[in-house]
Order: structure tokens, then C-alpha cells, then sequence
């Protein structure tokens, strides 16, 4: 394969519909293209109660110490209105050098690239190349990622698989190809408080006690900053994502009101950490009594965390970061910044294996209408994984 494969593979795997947890479509074509290079394929299936059963890839060639797992995910976000899209979400339409459809940039883009830029470096080099590549390819990274590749690492490594460096494909440039990599990502802690009341007729409030006044000195308190950054990251933050009452009655006083946040959080934190100082805040703010007339007890409340709680990390390998880096540097021409910002991947379960750097395509459009990603940047994108590998490898 060369080059011009990427544009026809990213194609495919567009036109292959894997909304999460979906993602047998899109590991059927990987497969075919992996197989035919040689590459030794499974694709196990994990299950978890309360959760979807999600179909993995697992995907290797090669012998050899150095093991370089290449990572990523098939599963996309939901399209959202179809109608407003400039073309249909799924066709992978091309209009004015840009390849368009869910998944464009994350990450089928970065995914096609990798894969495209291991063919045409086995077909270069052979298969002998005194090491190991594998795929690292889930469908439960965009929901609850309980099915995936966390169990997916678990799985190769009973099998025997032993990984020194992995190479995630988020579309982690910021603005041009090649600005930033990611060495790191903040932690993601979520939560639902409660806030219990009693219900009565809202013409009689002394009668009641509204819940609502007595969650927002809470979200208040919740809402103050938690720090103001630190050497590699930025600043932590808390932010309320939905309030829920299910009160259809405008008479009615409600019994009790939920209000669920996330917080995405560095390393002056942990997670036992933060969530003490969440509990501290809103204890003392239990305390206020301004927007409760007449109350004398404290806001009743209760906090439920999500058990899906990821850790800040900080890759800490400084040949894999300079891999990676010059490679970049090689085609683009830029030095890349080393970013931790943004949101949680999959880096946060492989990290525990090996070092990880991500890198990929400009992700302005992921998640959007008009999802695309330039063809001029997805060749480049593959001819950077290309001089990864051959960095990696070089005798």
C-alpha cells in the first residue's frame, strides 16, 4: 500500500457506522487490511453487568523487546441532527480537499493513518525488523470505556504481551499539524449531589423546605477555583452539567433536586484528595442560611461518585517524548509543545503498562456538524506515524 491507501481506508471506516458501543463494521475492515499485511488478529469481546458488550482489536507482528503498541478507537459520538450536516454524517464525502464524516479526526483519521503508515513500513523494511507492533483498537472509548481497552490491556498481557511504548492517535494538534503532543492528561472525577428537602404547596414555603434553596450556597461553594494551575498543567476545574428537579407541577414545592458535575483535575490533586475537599466545601456551605428563612438544620445533602474516576498522569520518558517529537519535527517542520491539557483518553489505562505521547490530526471539528479533516494533513498525519516507526526500529 502507499500513501493514497489512508484517504480510501479512513473511507471505509467512516462509511462503517460504529456509533458507540458499535464497532464490529469498522473492525472488519481493519482486519482484512491487517490480516493481508500479515498481522496476527483477534477480536475479543468484553462484558460487564449494567454495561454494553463491547468487540475489541487486537492486532500483532514482529518479535523483539521493543514492543510498540499503536492505540486507538473506532467508536464515535452520536451525529446529532443528520440534516445539518453539509453531507450525509456516514458517506465520506470529499468537497474542496476535505474528507468529510463522523470520526473524520477522532479519531478514524489518526487510526487509518496508523495503520497505513505500519503496512508501508513492513512492506519498506519487512517483517523482520527486530521488534513488535501491535493495534490496540477498542469501541467503548467514547462510552463508558469499561469494555475496552482497559480490558483489552488485561487481556494481551495474560496472553504473555509485554509493551515498552505506545502511541495513542487523538487528534491532539491544536491549531496546525504537529503544534502539541500529548505527555500527559488531567484526572476526570464525577459526581451527582443531592440536595433532600420536603415536599409542599409552593403558596406555603414555611411549610416545606425547597431544596433548590439549599443547593445553590452549594454549587457556589463548588464553584470557587480549585487552583490556579501548576508547572505542567492547567488549572483544574469544576463544572455543573445538568440539574435535575422532574418537578411538572408549578405549584409544588419539589422534595429534592440533583445537580451532577465533573471536574477535570491536576496534579495537585488525587481523587481520595479532591473529593475530600468537594465534601469539606459543601459542608460548610450546608451551614448557610441566607436563601432558607427560618431553617435552623443544616442543607441535607448527599454525594454520589461515579466509579469511573481517572487519574492525572505525567509521561515521564524522555527517548519516547524525543521519538515522537522528531518525527514530528522531521515532517512538519515544528517542534511540538508538550501538552496535557483537554480531556481524558485511553492514555489513562495504557500509561499503566508503558509510557504513552498521543498524537493526531487538528481536532477543531471532532464531535461537531461538518465533522472533516484537510486530505493535505491526513498524508502528513500517516507520513509522521511513518517516521515514528522507523525512528523506533532504527537499528
Amino acid at each position: 500500500m502507499t500513501a493514497d491507501n489512508t484517504q480510501s481506508l479512513l473511507s471505509a471506516l467512516i462509511r462503517a457506522e460504529t456509533v458507540t458501543p458499535a464497532a464490529a463494521p469498522a473492525l472488519e475492515v481493519l482486519e482484512t487490511v491487517l490480516s493481508s499485511a500479515g498481522f496476527d488478529v483477534h477480536r475479543p469481546v468484553f462484558s460487564h453487568a449494567n454495561t454494553p458488550d463491547v468487540e475489541n482489536l487486537f492486532a500483532t507482528i514482529g518479535s523483539g523487546s521493543r514492543h510498540l503498541t499503536l492505540a486507538g478507537h473506532v467508536d464515535v459520538v452520536p451525529t446529532g441532527d443528520a440534516g445539518a450536516w453539509r453531507h450525509p454524517p456516514f458517506a465520506a464525502a470529499i468537497e474542496e480537499g476535505h474528507l468529510y464524516g463522523r470520526g473524520a479526526v477522532d479519531m478514524k483519521g489518526g487510526l487509518a493513518a496508523m495503520v497505513i503508515a505500519a503496512v508501508d513500513f513492513l512492506a519498506a523494511r519487512g517483517a523482520d525488523f527486530d521488534g513488535r507492533i501491535s493495534f490496540l483498537v477498542t469501541g467503548d472509548e467514547e462510552g463508558p470505556a469499561i469494555n475496552g481497552t482497559a480490558k483489552l490491556l488485561e487481556w494481551a498481557v495474560a496472553r504473555g504481551e509485554r509493551f515498552s511504548a505506545a502511541l495513542v492517535g487523538e487528534p491532539t494538534s491544536a491549531t496546525t499539524l504537529g503544534d502539541q503532543i500529548k505527555v500527559g492528561r488531567r484526572g476526570s472525577y464525577s459526581a451527582t449531589l443531592t440536595v433532600h428537602g420536603r415536599q409542599g404547596h409552593a403558596a406555603y414555603p414555611e411549610k416545606a423546605d425547597n431544596p433548590v434553596r439549599g443547593l445553590l450556597p452549594l454549587l457556589q461553594a463548588l464553584l470557587v477555583p480549585l487552583d490556579e494551575g501548576s508547572d505542567r498543567f492547567q488549572p483544574s476545574t469544576l463544572e455543573i452539567v445538568s440539574l435535575d428537579i422532574g418537578n411538572p407541577a408549578w405549584n409544588v414545592i419539589p422534595a429534592e433536586v440533583a445537580a451532577r458535575f465533573n471536574s477535570r483535575f491536576n496534579d495537585h490533586w488525587t481523587a481520595q484528595t479532591l473529593e475530600a475537599e468537594i465534601r469539606a466545601r459543601l459542608a460548610r456551605a450546608a451551614g448557610e442560611t441566607a436563601l432558607r428563612p427560618g431553617a435552623r438544620d443544616p442543607v441535607k445533602w448527599t454525594l454520589h461518585a461515579e466509579p469511573t474516576v481517572s487519574n492525572v498522569f505525567l509521561t515521564d520518558d524522555p527517548e519516547w517524548i524525543e521519538c515522537v517529537s522528531g518525527a514530528v519535527r522531521t515532517v512538519s517542520g515544528k517542534t511540538p509543545a508538550l501538552a496535557t491539557g483537554g480531556g481524558t483518553s485511553d492514555a489513562r489505562f495504557i500509561k499503566d503498562y508503558c509510557p504513552v505521547v498521543e498524537f493526531g490530526p487538528v481536532g477543531t471539528t471532532m464531535h461537531q456538524i461538518d465533522e472533516c479533516i484537510p486530505l493535505d494533513e491526513l498524508d502528513d498525519t500517516k507520513r509522521i506515524y511513518e517516521a515514528v516507526l522507523e525512528a523506533y526500529f532504527r537499528s
